[in-house]
C-alpha cells in the first residue's frame, strides 16, 4: 500500500472522530433534536472499506452511520445542517442524523431500523446485474442486525443469484445493552456466510489497513461476476449505544482497557509514524487542519436556516 493511500486512510480516520466529538458537543449542548448514535471506536470499518469504491458504488448504512457517509464522500458541512435539521442539510433536514443519504454518491441511506438495510441492498445489487454495470453494493449492519430474519433471507438471495453485495457486520460486541455471547451460540458471524456458499470471513475490525485488505479484495471478485460476501469486522463502540440512553451492562476494568488499546485512531497514527510514514509534527498539522475544517462545518450547519414550516410536505417523496 502506498504513502498517499495510508495518509488519506488516516486522514478520513480523523475526520470521522473530529466530526462525530463535534456532533457529541452540539447534542450536549441541546442543539441537536431526536437522538444520535456516536461512531467513536468503530472508524476503520468505514474508512477501510469505502476507500476501495467507485463513486458509483452504492452503500447502505444503519442507525450508526455518519463515519459511512464521510467515508463515501458526503460533504461535512451538509451533514451537520442535516443533524441539525437545516434546509442545506443532507436531505434538507428532514432525515436527521440516522437517515442522510445521497443518491449521487451512491449513499443509499443510513436507516434507523436494525438490519433494515440488508434487503435494499439485494434491490441495488439486482439493479447493477440488470443494467450490466459493474457496480457492488456494501452494506453495513451491526451483530444485532445478524439476528434478523432479513439478514438469512438476504444472504440467501444474494448467494442464489450471485450478487455483486459484500454485507459487512460491524461487530462492536453490544447490541444496544445486550452482549454478542448472550445471543449468538457460534464462535463467529463471519463463518455464517458458509452455510450460504458464500465467502465469510472474521477480520480485525480496529486495523484499517486489514478492513481495507479485505474489502478491496472481496469487492474484486464481486466486480468479476463472483458473487457475494460476509466480512465481519470485530470492534468496540466507545461511546453509549446512544446519546440519550445510560449504559445498563457495566463494563470491567479489563474491558475498557482493551477498548483503549484498540482505539482505532490512535493506533494507525502511532503505526504510521513508527515506520516512518509520516512524522509525529506531520500528523499534528493533518489533526488540525481537519479539526479546523470539521469546526468550520459544524458553523456552517449553526448559520443555516430552519425549513420553511410550510414546505413540511416537500421532498417527501421521491421524483
Amino acid at each position: 500500500m502506498d504513502k498517499k493511500t495510508r495518509t488519506g486512510l488516516l486522514r478520513q480516520l480523523y475526520k470521522i472522530r473530529f466530526f462525530e466529538e463535534k456532533a457529541i458537543d452540539l447534542f450536549c449542548e441541546g442543539k441537536i433534536e431526536g437522538d444520535l448514535h456516536p461512531y467513536i471506536g468503530e472508524e476503520a470499518i468505514a474508512a477501510g472499506a469505502c476507500a476501495v469504491l467507485k463513486k458509483d458504488d452504492y452503500v447502505l448504512s444503519t442507525h450508526r452511520g455518519h463515519g459511512h457517509c464521510i467515508s463515501k464522500g458526503e460533504d461535512p458541512r451538509y451533514m451537520f445542517a442535516e443533524i441539525l435539521g437545516r434546509e442545506t442539510g443532507s436531505c434538507k433536514g428532514r432525515g436527521g442524523s440516522m437517515h442522510i443519504c445521497n443518491r449521487e454518491l451512491g449513499i443509499l441511506g443510513a436507516n434507523g431500523i436494525i438490519g433494515g438495510g440488508l434487503t435494499i441492498s439485494i434491490g441495488a445489487a439486482i439493479s447493477s446485474v440488470y443494467r450490466k454495470t459493474d457496480q457492488v453494493t456494501l452494506c453495513f449492519f451491526g451483530d444485532g442486525g445478524a439476528n434478523q430474519g432479513v439478514f438469512h433471507e438476504s444472504l440467501n438471495m444474494a448467494a442464489l443469484w450471485k450478487l455483486p453485495v459484500i454485507f459487512i457486520c460491524e461487530n462492536n460486541q453490544i447490541a444496544a445493552t445486550t452482549p454478542v455471547s448472550e445471543v449468538i451460540p457460534t464462535p463467529t458471524i463471519g463463518q455464517r456466510g458458509k452455510c450460504y456458499g458464500i465467502y465469510g470471513n472474521t477480520i480485525d475490525g480496529n486495523d484499517v489497513e486489514a478492513v481495507y485488505n479485505e474489502v478491496k479484495k472481496r469487492v474484486a471478485e464481486a466486480r468479476k461476476g463472483n458473487g457475494a460476501s460476509l466480512i465481519e469486522c470485530v470492534t468496540f463502540r466507545q461511546k453509549p449505544h446512544c446519546m440519550d440512553m445510560v449504559e445498563s451492562r457495566q463494563w470491567t476494568k479489563e474491558e475498557l482497557k482493551e477498548v483503549d488499546q484498540a482505539d482505532p485512531v490512535v493506533l494507525y497514527e502511532a503505526k504510521l509514524i513508527s515506520e516512518g510514514v509520516i512524522s509525529r509534527g506531520e500528523a499534528e498539522r493533518m489533526r488540525k487542519e481537519i479539526k479546523d475544517m470539521i469546526e468550520e462545518a459544524a458553523e456552517f450547519g449553526l448559520n443555516s436556516s430552519f425549513p420553511d414550516a410550510a414546505a413540511v410536505g416537500d421532498y417527501v417523496y421521491a421524483q
